[in-house]
């Protein structure tokens, strides 16, 4: 049929632009955030490109429904204003007659978007808190950066490298600074490598050097020179929580409905369900009328969808504080958009009607 031949051609090139243009937007600020972090040494540079894709995988689903809501809408939009709605509705087309060739084209979409939340997203957190987690952990030597001051994992101890061996096992022109409440200690050295021990503890030792012994806040130093200088590498604790509700699987939240679990697994149920529903939104809220000018209906659409999903957002946190049943906040905010999405269908139904009967009135003999 040439109805849904044409609005499916015109829904996959406005998709295909829409999430390119959403997706390059997304990347652009992650990378950014990225290479701040990778520069303060927060995160290291050889994982930022998997951690952008890991990124990506997480914020997919959202990008996906967006991406099918302003699909819809520009397209709808875009028929109202060059009139082609009047010749569909002039041609027996009801507003009904566009929810199955939509939702046939929503389809895909829901299923990536399901796919994505249950099982990729998931697995993307978990794959990117690890990355984190072991740069977290690594030694303090391994995080330093040639010709830039580090900070250690305890906060006491500063180290300036001038350059490393390619195995970063060698350093060379090394300056520490370590506190020890009032004492002070520095030390530099001309070179030093890094000693294994037997029982697990790892040591710089530094070669050639002198250390500087002393109060904060004294010019009384103690000057020592020494052939050879042990320092302890003490590995850093990570602090990021392996139970956060974002890493664990879909089946782990079933196996166990915490209150943080549930509102997990609400966010990931609500993701396919509001792709559907705004698709379905999206054919009411194309109405556009000449008098009132031809982006109210966009500035309307944007309101609903950022208030939809900022009440997803406040039921997620209800449930996972306790504040509200599971079995009410799955449904509550679908329910009101289910009704306001019938409601605008009526009511265009409705109107188109005595525009029908001046057309077809008005039509020759």
């Amino acid at each position: 049929m040439i109805f849904r031949k044409s609005l499916r051609r015109d829904l996959s090139s406005s998709a295909g632009i829409v999430f390119a243009t959403l997706f390059t937007i997304m990347v652009t600020t992650t990378l950014i955030r990225l290479l701040g972090r990778a520069a303060g040494g927060k995160v290291d540079t050889a994982s930022v490109l998997p951690l952008i894709a890991f990124q990506s995988l997480n914020v997919m689903p959202v990008l996906l429904v967006l991406t099918l809501y302003v699909a819809v809408l520009m397209v709808l939009t875009r028929a109202y204003r060059d009139s082609e709605m009047v010749i569909w509705f002039a041609s027996g087309q009801s507003t009904l007659a566009w929810v199955r060739p939509v939702l046939s084209f929503a389809v895909p979409f829901v299923i990536a978007v399901s796919a994505i939340a249950f099982l990729g997203a998931p697995w993307a957190n978990r794959e990117s808190a690890e990355y984190s987690k072991r740069f977290a952990q690594r030694e303090d030597v391994s995080r330093v950066a040639p010709g830039q001051f580090r900070e250690s994992g305890g906060a006491n101890r500063v180290f300036f490298v001038e350059s490393l061996s390619e195995d970063q096992a060698q350093v060379r022109n090394v300056f520490v600074s370590q506190t020890d409440g009032e004492r002070l200690i520095i030390v530099v050295s001309a070179g030093g490598y890094i000693d294994n021990r037997p029982n697990g503890d790892r040591f710089l030792v530094l070669d050639k050097g002198r250390r500087y012994d002393g109060e904060r806040g004294s010019a009384e130093f103690r000057l020592t020179e020494f052939e050879r200088y042990g320092v302890r590498i003490e590995p850093k604790v990570s602090d990021l929580a392996d139970d956060s509700t974002k890493l664990k699987s879909t089946f782990e939240l079933l196996v166990d409905p915490s209150p943080r679990n549930l509102g997990e697994l609400l966010w990931r149920i609500s993701l396919p369900i509001s792709a559907v529903l705004l698709a379905l939104l999206a054919i009411p809220l194309a109405a556009s009328n000449p008098r009132v000018g031809r982006s109210i209906n966009l500035l309307v659409a944007l309101l609903v969808y950022v208030t939809y999903s900022n009440l997803l957002s406040l039921m997620q946190g209800w449930v996972a504080q306790g504040k509200l049943r599971f079995e009410v906040g799955v449904w509550v905010v679908h329910a009101v958009l289910a009704v306001m999405v019938a409601v605008l269908f009526w009511r265009r139904m409705r109107l188109a009607r005595p525009v029908l009967r001046r057309l077809i009135g008005r039509a020759p003999a």
